[in-house]
């Protein structure tokens, strides 16, 4: 037996006997071995991923596994990498969920029902990619919602807002479903066949006006389970009420799925389409990538904060997901490979970055019981360990070196920066845009990590509880490490990836070979004269900060020091009131995005009962409320709620009534099959 299907296998065993281990066992022992054997199957499926990008491949039919259509597998250096990459961000999250889960108890995350799903929830996410039929994938597509829907619903005893977060996850993924459903349906009735072999043979033969629909219903599956903008209010709901190691398999793992699903049907199945289909999918994604990291700048909640971040950079992906097909329907499929290799690469960065940032964010929530970064601060002295690992993954995310995102964004540049050589009137307006909207959203970025890192954990603390913080359990902080180490292996050494990710983009039916050329320490672009060093941009800036902080310390020991005390003004000793937070630290930033951001804020003064000229109390609040979801949301769930009021007048308790119902929906749907036929 090949490496792929005895991974595959170990995977499926392990996760199926994590799931029926996780009911039996008491709690004691429940959480390490739910932990290892979900640890496990991250590997088994890293391993199998590996082994696809190292260039092999796998197929199989088990026809007696689903009723009527059967079951069909394959596995390619695409899928490979999409495998790779969430077997390895559930076995470090697994690790660093065994110490998280020992600290709550029998409820939420350490209950015998979150603990089944983890597991299956894993195994799932290994799986996905495997499918290579549209019955099969749609069954293990909706395992993997069912799955993560009862893990964010796993504190629901703890809060309220768990419950709504699980009735918006719900009602978004099951409404992708829906649309998933349709384009599949479409596009196996005309190819004659369900799986994607028949599928990506019959394609061509498929109307354009077909073609097209199967792209749009695919895409706004794709896209919603991405968390792109405007299918994107569940993320911001349910990635901070989930327990912080599934948010981090959710954040890092399964919205790569999405994707996944739009890189499989719309380059691989479909073969590419017209420039209008790539042309609204960079739209897409240059708005997620605007608006999510300046909802993400305006967010105190600290898990919020980095679910828009994700949002953000999903945006990114598409936009390079979207170039690729532009560039390729203009013929240019070198850089169409360039730019699907940037993209990709970027979905294995944010992988390593945002899932050490969600488990980060859960030490501190495990440590002080908060989220808010207006009551945290104090934190690096309190947690190191933390405070530095979540500097690693915060550098990764604002893209600048010696961060792990910094190469994948420069890939993505360079691929639309040489792609205007592609002629065009609509890639000659489009891509000075994107590349705009990419230095914007970076640069509001590096503002986001800043205000992070700088009010959460370098400022004053704020609260008793970060005041008396306690640093992570060990099995926390070994996960996060494992997650730390690879953000720096990407960082430093992405040439590794080279190879493999050329394999990935030619599963597509780009020309894969040499889109991007890696020796280890450096990456060179085939066909255009650029390459980096990531190593000689990391000794650089080393070196440069050496001098910035040396020396001044030299200079500085030629002069004789005296010790006092600054005047204060009178002011005395500054306290944590006086220090920015959150909210502050945003307020400029604000200002500048007004229009867009449509901020509310309530001035309450309450004079003193027996005066009016003197003040009792003064509440000032502001809310940044997500400006989509209230303008496109509200209006259709008040439309929804107002026809569901009078559709109950139709329910007036007679069975005679309904008798009537049954009989003319009868007669109604025979005349349809009469006109019909």
């Amino acid at each position: 037996m090949s490496t792929i299907p005895a991974a595959l296998t170990a995977a499926t065993v392990l996760g199926g006997a994590g799931a029926l281990a996780a009911p039996a066992l008491p709690y004691k022992i429940r959480i390490p071995a739910v932990g290892v054997l979900t640890a496990a199957v991250g590997v088994a499926g890293a391993v199998a991923g590996a082994a696809a990008l190292g260039g092999s491949r796998w197929t199989a039919s088990l026809p007696g596994l689903l009723p009527l259509a059967g079951t069909h597998l394959a596995v390619d250096a695409l899928a490979g990498l999409f495998m790779a990459v969430a077997g390895a961000v559930v076995a470090a999250v697994a690790v660093y969920g065994i110490g998280y889960a020992a600290g709550h108890g029998e409820h939420g995350i350490g209950s015998r029902t979150a603990q089944t799903a983890l597991p299956l929830f894993a195994l799932t996410l290994v799986l996905v990619p495997v499918a290579a039929s549209v019955s099969t994938f749609l069954v293990l597509w909706e395992l993997m919602a069912l799955a993560s829907l009862l893990l964010v619903l796993a504190e629901h005893r703890e809060r309220a807002s768990v419950w709504r977060a699980g009735v918006w996850y719900a009602v978004m993924t099951h409404l992708g479903l829906v649309l998933l459903l349709a384009a599949f349906a479409v596009f196996a009735a005309h190819a004659g066949a369900e799986t994607f072999t028949a599928l990506r043979a019959g394609a061509h033969d498929i109307s354009p006006t077909l073609r097209g629909l199967v792209f749009v219903l695919a895409g706004l599956a794709f896209t919603s389970k991405a968390g792109a903008v405007p299918l994107h209010a569940w993320l911001p709901r349910a990635h901070p009420e989930a327990p912080s190691p599934v948010s981090a398999l959710m954040s890092a793992a399964m919205v790569n799925l999405g994707i996944y699903g739009l890189v499989r049907t719309g380059l691989d199945l479909l073969g590419g389409g017209p420039a209008w289909w790539w042309l609204a999918l960079m739209a897409v994604g240059g708005a997620s990538a605007v608006y999510g990291i300046l909802q993400a700048a305006m967010a105190s909640d600290l898990k919020r904060l980095l679910a828009y971040s994700t949002s953000e950079n999903m945006g990114l992906i598409l936009i390079g997901v979207g170039a690729s097909g532009l560039f390729g329907a203009y013929g240019d499929r070198r850089l169409a490979a360039l730019a699907l290799a940037a993209a990709l690469l970027h979905v294995v960065n944010h992988a390593a970055f945002k899932a050490l940032l969600f488990c980060a964010a859960g030490s501190v929530l495990r440590a002080t019981g908060l989220r808010d970064l207006d009551r945290l601060g104090g934190l690096r002295s309190r947690m190191p360990f933390t405070a530095g690992l979540f500097a690693v993954a915060a550098l990764g995310a604002v893209a600048l070196p010696p961060g792990n995102g910094f190469i994948s964004e420069w890939l993505l540049l360079q691929s639309l920066i040489h792609g205007l050589q592609v002629p065009g009137v609509a890639v000659a307006v489009v891509l000075p845009l994107s590349v705009a909207l990419i230095a914007l959203s970076a640069g509001i970025a590096a503002a986001a990590f800043v205000k992070a890192f700088g009010v959460g954990f370098s400022a004053r603390p704020r609260s008793d509880a970060a005041a008396a913080a306690e640093e992570s359990p060990p099995l926390m902080l070994v996960g996060m490490g494992l997650l730390a180490a690879a953000c720096v292996a990407l960082a430093l050494v992405p040439g590794v990836l080279g190879t493999g990710l050329d394999r990935a983009v030619a599963a597509t039916g780009l020309p894969g070979s040499g889109a991007v050329f890696g020796g280890g320490l450096r990456v060179r672009l085939a066909d255009i004269s650029a390459w980096l060093s990531p190593v000689w941009v990391v000794a650089a800036l080393t070196a440069a900060l050496m001098l910035a902080v040396g020396l001044p310390r030299l200079y500085g020991r030629r002069r004789r020091r005296v010790n006092a005390k600054l005047w204060d003004c009178g002011g005395g000793a500054p306290t944590p009131r006086m220090a920015y937070t959150a909210t502050s630290f945003a307020e400029p930033l604000q200002r500048v995005f007004d229009d867009v951001l449509a901020p509310e804020q309530d001035l309450n003064v309450t004079p003193v009962r027996e005066s009016a000229y003197l003040v009792e109390r003064v509440r000032f609040q502001r809310r940044v409320p997500d400006r989509i979801e209230h303008r496109l949301y509200e209006p259709v769930l008040g439309a929804l709620n107002r026809a569901g009021q009078a559709a109950r007048r139709l329910a007036g308790g007679s069975v005679h009534l309904y008798l009537g119902y049954g009989f003319v929906g009868l007669v109604v749907l025979l005349l349809v099959l009469a006109v019909g036929w």
